[in-house]
């Protein structure tokens, strides 16, 4: 990895430490609660891989969609992930 990279993953470890924090504050949740939510979200899984540069949009924005996932009945990238085993995609 280089250091281009590791600023990179440190600045988003960062990002991702006030995304929690926002999740815990808005809602009222242990920051336990919010990491389990944030960990398991499509929204992180989305952010990992690039997309749309979420990256780029507001802690509080983000808070948001991931708490909003489970209203939407989003799957979580496992869950799909494990779909597509039994499907035979991956």
């Amino acid at each position: 990895m280089n250091k281009h990279d590791e600023a990179y993953h440190a600045i988003l470890e960062a990002k991702y430490a006030r995304i929690i924090e926002e999740m815990s504050k808005m809602y009222h949740i242990t920051m336990e609660e919010a990491m389990d939510r944030f960990y398991s979200s499509d929204t992180l899984q989305l952010m990992e891989e690039g997309v749309a540069d979420l990256h780029c949009r507001s802690d509080k924005y983000l808070a948001e969609e991931i708490w909003n996932e489970k209203k939407r009945g989003c799957l979580h990238t496992k869950d799909r992930r494990q779909e597509k085993n039994r499907e035979g995609i991956l």
